[in-house]
């Protein structure tokens, strides 16, 4: 009987995720939080806990980037990203990646990306790179980033469930390993995709599309295409970026010097979860006073949005699968725990396939990783892993960044395909994954 209510338990949490996935979004939240009241009036399981620190991490540096993106913040950063990028365009399939994905780690967000997909089409298109190349991995390569960044959902998560004991892997431990392994796996990466599809002046159906004057040849082109965007920058967006980049540097400080901490009422250095939450919100306050930007346009930017609707998904689904272990915390170790044994590759699996399902690297994260630790997996090993994993929300081309990728690529070298493995991301997101998973477990051994 217990196996068989464990085993019906496991169903209505996998049913929960696969409908909230149906729908995306908020539903993801609101799924995960009726197989809570599912696991607890029908199967009469304890209520498990719901990710307070990590919500109150992303509401504070959703509000501090929201307040640097109504300032112009974001529009400062993504001019200077697209001068890096344009000033080595025969590199353009290693720099553009390198440069999304930093950009990616400082604002804590993949959608910096999007002004920036224009400016990376040009400037591969007019030096002769075939587009899908640097295009498709930049997309991919901003998604590892979100393991990088100290301001990310998906690093609040992971925090809150490492840096407490047993384990007290700290915020810059877990960078000091997900950084140096996105990096390698984006410079290998680039050596692999760099080499996929035909080059510009020998695919015949671009060079057909040149003849007709459908398109325009390379030396000819511009970023003028459906939905270009305009790049700004402004002394005040200026300032709003450089608030916001000193307030993640001062989080990173923080980590690494643990004596300049405040002390807890038992003596200790207080834990980063608190110090990053009042960082986020010194920050923001200073934007505020230095850049005074227009506080009633902020629930309606996307960072906001974006960053609500990750909040509620991560709500939801990390509490019903909090309540699923907590109820069998001993048989996930026993059993779970020697097939990571075995098999450490599992885990990242694991990471990978929710990554997949839900979009959403925060989601996976509170789903998977309280799995891996509680099946004795080490901290170091198990955050080079995850790191990699995150590849998987671009595995499926269904992503809003994939789309406005093959949306601003006129040539029309960056497919979504038909068959959901023949679309211009698949085997980026393969070889990112794979490369910074060998990367990180390597690193997390050294440094774990």
């Amino acid at each position: 009987m217990d196996a068989l209510k464990i085993a019906l338990e496991l169903i209505v949490v996998l049913g929960c995720i696969v409908m909230g996935t149906r729908s995306s979004g908020v539903a993801l939240g609101l799924w995960g939080g009726a197989g809570v009241a599912v696991l607890v009036f029908v199967f009469r399981e304890d209520v498990g806990s719901p990710p307070v620190d990590a919500l109150l991490i992303i509401l504070s540096v959703v509000l501090a980037s929201s307040m640097m993106q109504a300032a112009g913040g974001i529009d400062w950063m993504v001019t200077i990203a697209a001068n890096l990028i344009s000033k080595r365009p025969k590199q353009i399939t290693l720099i553009a990646p390198l440069v999304s994905f930093l950009f990616a780690v400082g604002a804590g967000t993949s959608n910096i990306l999007y002004p920036l997909l224009p400016v990376i089409y040009d400037a591969s298109y007019r030096n002769g790179v075939r587009p899908s190349r640097p295009l498709s991995l930049s997309v991919v390569a901003t998604g590892v980033a979100l393991a990088c960044s100290p301001v990310s959902a998906a690093m609040a998560a992971m925090v809150t469930l490492t840096d407490v004991a047993p384990y007290n892997f700290e915020l810059i431990d877990i960078i000091m390993i997900t950084l140096p392994a996105a990096i390698v796996g984006i410079v290998l990466s680039s050596i692999v995709v760099n080499r996929l599809g035909k080059d510009i002046d020998e695919d015949q159906e671009i060079q057909a599309r040149i003849a007709s004057g459908e398109l325009l040849a390379p030396s000819a082109a511009s970023a003028s295409g459906p939905g270009a965007v305009e790049l700004k920058s402004t002394t005040q967006g200026r300032n709003a970026a450089i608030i916001f980049l000193l307030g993640v540097a001062a989080i990173v400080v923080f980590g690494l010097f643990k004596g300049i901490r405040p002390e807890s009422a038992d003596g200790s250095p207080m834990g980063m979860t608190p110090i990053i939450e009042m960082m986020m919100f010194v920050v923001g306050t200073l934007i505020l006073l230095v850049c005074r930007p227009d506080v009633a346009e902020i629930p309606g930017s996307t960072v906001f949005k974006a960053g609500m609707v990750s909040a509620i998904a991560l709500f939801g689904l990390a509490w019903l699968t909090d309540t699923f272990i907590s109820a069998h915390q001993e048989l996930i170790t026993s059993t779970v725990g020697d097939w990571v044994d075995a098999w450490p590759w599992i885990f990242a699996l694991g990471v990978f396939l929710v990554c997949v399902l839900t979009t959403s690297q925060s989601t996976a994260t509170r789903t998977i990783v309280p799995i891996g630790l509680a099946a004795g997996l080490a901290p170091g090993l198990l955050t080079g892993m995850w790191a990699g994993a995150f590849a998987g929300i671009y595995l499926l081309p269904t992503n809003g960044s994939q789309i406005a990728a093959a949306n601003f690529d006129e040539s029309g070298s960056t497919k979504l395909g038909t068959k959901l493995v023949d679309h211009s991301f698949f085997v980026p997101t393969i070889v990112l994954a794979v490369t910074t998973i060998a990367a990180g477990m390597a690193f997390g051994a050294l440094l774990g």
